[in-house]
């Protein structure tokens, strides 16, 4: 009995060795594990974004498995893509141990990355003209979109963008060029052109000399549209971009294209009003005022040569240049002619000739920017009838200044009709009167003669001047006169005391200014 249990016990512990040893030839030799060197650290767990993802016996190899990982991904579209992902590997040492195959481990490592797309860039294409950025999805929407700007103005089609590389930048940055299509595909240069090419030249500037001294009928000129250009430098810079960033193609035609107010400033000339500089820069006279409203308070505010008024011009972010060469026919006027007299005052002025319109024809080469045009150059005209200009005498002699006869003084009655509530005072009034205390001085408005000095009825004691342009100013309602006739006195030299003799309420200065006898409203010549 006892040799029964001593031999199982050896069975049993040959079962176990052999277990054992069968159990560790599996772990040395079976697909996954490694036998490892000790050498530090030489078993690694990998981990993307905190989550292990697997087992690797080399560190340098886990990254390139990731770097070949991003490539696949990347591969798959032309769009840039970024990826939130942060490997770290933790290591230990150890005698043998499973690790992952790198196909499966690989396979593992783009399933995380994909996980973890950050954002995805597209490839796209940034115009840029002056301040205005638009971004395209395709180099198709940008010749699009630039097409559209000069078709504005091209209804034909005869010209066409090309897009070529800026020579004078560093980076690849395109810009453009306008092209007329119809030239570009006009001929092809054949053998015998070819063969000829060397006398070519002399034989055509023979031609274009003998032309130039041909005279040409309308009917030889070819007409239409000739030239077109940007007048800004336009830029396209190929980047990557989010979709939520890209313009679709009829929004950025719609900003390119449309006239946007821009902010403008024009400045006076002489001649100007303000109804005619809202025909200039085709603006309402009422938006003109509103804009300048600190300036302007309505139609009737004065102007001066060289103020600058505020305005907005309409215009696209993109304009276009082009030239056209154009027939018309048109009524016109010739300048008018001066004669000058240098014995009359310069707002003296008499027509000696009377004008009449014309008639021509002409071919002309008409410069635009956008809708305005710039410049025209005459090519050929021709006069069917021709225009008789106006003849006009004018004086050069600068006629005196007229100044306020007091200082200071309230303007008690304007010129013209008023109710006066005085017996005898005339309720169409010829002048203007200034309330001011009795005894004020009253000085000359003008220098000139006295005509008169003494009592004169309604106006109390009064003086009259005569001026060397032949008008005459007259001071009412003195107390007291202090010139004599036939007294010269100059412009500001004092002449009189205010009172209010004559027909008065109380006590002012009444003056008056005559032109050719008649009294006109002073304020109107006063400076």
């Amino acid at each position: 009995m006892k040799n029964r249990i001593n031999g199982y016990r050896r069975l049993k512990f040959t079962y176990i060795k052999t277990t054992l040893f069968t159990l560790f030839v599996c772990i040395l030799f079976g697909k996954g594990y490694t036998v490892f060197e000790r050498a530090g650290e030489n078993y690694f767990h990998v981990f993307i974004n905190g989550t292990e993802i697997g087992t690797v016996g080399d560190a340098d190899r886990a990254r390139e498995l990731l770097t070949e990982a991003r490539r696949k991904i990347a591969m798959e579209s032309e769009e840039l893509t970024f990826i939130d992902a942060d490997m770290t590997l933790n290591g230990e040492e150890v005698l043998w141990g499973f690790v992952d195959g790198e196909d499966e481990l690989l396979s593992v490592m783009e399933s995380a990355l994909r996980e973890n797309v950050k954002e995805t860039m597209q490839r796209s294409y940034t115009l840029k003209v002056n301040e205005y950025m638009v971004n395209l999805a395709s180099m198709e929407e940008v010749q699009s979109l630039l097409q559209a700007a000069i078709d504005k103005y091209d209804s034909e089609g005869f010209f066409g963008v090309e897009l070529v590389h800026d020579s004078d930048r560093e980076f690849s940055v395109l810009t453009t060029n306008v092209v007329n299509l119809v030239e570009a595909g006009s001929g092809s240069v054949s053998s015998m052109n070819f063969m000829a090419a060397g006398i070519q030249p002399v034989f055509n500037e023979l031609g274009a000399g003998a032309e130039d001294n041909l005279e040409k009928d309308f009917s030889d000129f070819d007409l239409g549209l000739k030239s077109m250009d940007f007048t800004e430098e336009v830029e396209i810079i190929e980047t990557y971009l989010p979709e939520d960033q890209l313009t679709p193609l009829e929004e950025a035609v719609n900003q390119v294209t449309k006239e946007q107010e821009t902010p403008s400033e024009y400045e006076v000339v002489s001649g100007d009003t303000l109804s005619e500089i809202a025909i200039k820069v085709n603006i309402p006279m009422d938006r003109i005022i509103e804009m300048n409203s600190q300036t302007l308070e309505d139609e009737n505010s004065t102007i001066r040569v060289g103020d600058k008024l505020f305005i907005t011009v309409p215009e696209p972010e993109l304009s276009v240049e082009r030239m056209e060469r154009n027939y018309y026919e048109e009524i016109y006027d010739e300048d008018v002619i001066y004669v000058d007299n240098d014995e009359w005052y310069t707002y003296q002025t008499e027509v000696l000739q009377n004008p009449s319109a014309g008639f021509r024809q002409i071919v002309a080469d008409v410069h635009y920017v956008n809708d305005e045009e710039v410049s025209r150059e005459i090519l050929k005209e021709e006069v069917v009838m021709a225009a008789v200009p106006k003849i006009v005498m004018r004086g050069t002699i600068v006629p005196p200044s007229y100044i306020k006869p007091v200082s200071g003084g309230r303007l008690s009655s304007g010129f013209g009709r008023r109710n006066t509530g005085i017996r005898g005072a005339s309720t169409n009034h010829k002048g203007v009167d200034w309330a001011v205390p009795k005894g004020t001085a009253v000085f000359a408005s003008s220098g000139g003669t006295v005509a008169r000095a003494g009592w004169g009825s309604g106006y109390g004691y009064v003086i009259y001047i005569n001026h060397p342009d032949g008008r005459q100013t007259r001071y009412g309602h003195l107390s007291k006169i202090l010139v004599k006739v036939g007294q010269t006195v100059k412009q500001g030299e004092r002449i009189a005391l205010s009172g209010s003799t004559g027909i008065t309420s109380g006590p002012h200065l009444h003056f008056e200014i005559l032109i050719n006898g008649v009294q006109k409203n002073p304020l109107n010549y006063l400076d």
